[in-house]
């Protein structure tokens, strides 16, 4: 089991409604169906516009969602395929089938009822007055997609703090983690991933010497129009001087 280290602060938040508590997490009894209508709920957030959709390959497309559903991609799939069945079925999901230019809509009955519709494509509603107003707008020939969009992962957010240390530095420990949070804190966000790649350039893997270098931009300031060190003159800036305590020769 990875160990997390902690939500961020100022991390993105996605808004579930409350009744996703009350009605429906006790109610789900299976876990690919619960993971598939959380990952519905965030991926819905993270689109623009009134009109929002999800497709099957919205979902496939997301390796790493698709990694936490099965050990192989075709036990993975397989549960995708079961987990959409049922979320539709209970109603947390509206489903619209398009067959070229013939459309079927509404709450699907069975895993077998959406099989046999020999779909040319299959759209995903949220449950939600936004997802009903889409759903019948197209039932009613209001909007109709022409050319469906591809499939694309969403742009994975900045790495965190604690993925960089593990990267860069080593494994994660309660103190550490601890000290990162203050760092977090205390430096612009967009620093600390600059001073990593520093010390990875000069080979010094210590939380200590970052931390130098954080602390003399905050102290001295930092020229935006230098961004990392790029020749042999800027490198020895942070191998010399303040820094030098923190090299191994």
């Amino acid at each position: 089991m990875t160990i997390f280290p902690g939500f961020p602060p100022k991390s993105r938040t996605t808004p579930v409604p409350a009744q996703f508590f009350t009605d429906l997490l006790p109610a789900i009894d299976d876990l690919s169906e619960l993971k598939v209508t959380l990952y519905a709920i965030w991926r819905v957030d993270q689109m623009e516009g009134n009109v929002r959709f999800l497709r099957r390959a919205d979902f496939t497309v997301e390796d790493g969602f698709m990694s936490g559903l099965g050990k192989t991609r075709q036990e993975a799939e397989i549960k995708l395929d079961d987990a959409l069945a049922r979320a539709t079925t209970r109603g947390t999901l509206l489903v619209a089938t398009l067959t070229g230019s013939t459309l079927s809509g509404g709450l699907a009955k069975s895993k077998s009822e959406i099989e046999g519709r020999a779909a040319t494509e299959t759209l995903y509603f949220l449950n939600t007055p936004r997802g009903r107003a889409a759903l019948e707008s197209l039932q009613q020939g209001k909007w109709k997609p022409d050319t469906l969009r591809d499939a694309t992962p969403v742009p994975a957010e900045r790495p965190n703090i604690f993925r960089l240390y593990e990267t860069h530095i080593g494994p994660l420990t309660p103190l550490i983690a601890d000290t990162l949070r203050e760092a977090e804190a205390t430096y612009p966000p967009e620093w600390i991933p600059d001073a990593l790649q520093i010390a990875v350039e000069n080979n010094v893997r210590k939380w200590r010497y970052v931390e130098a270098i954080l602390n003399a931009w905050l102290e001295k300031g930092r020229n935006d129009r230098e961004t990392l060190p790029d020749s042999e003159k800027d490198r020895y800036k942070y191998i010399r001087g303040e820094f030098a305590d923190f090299i191994e020769h």
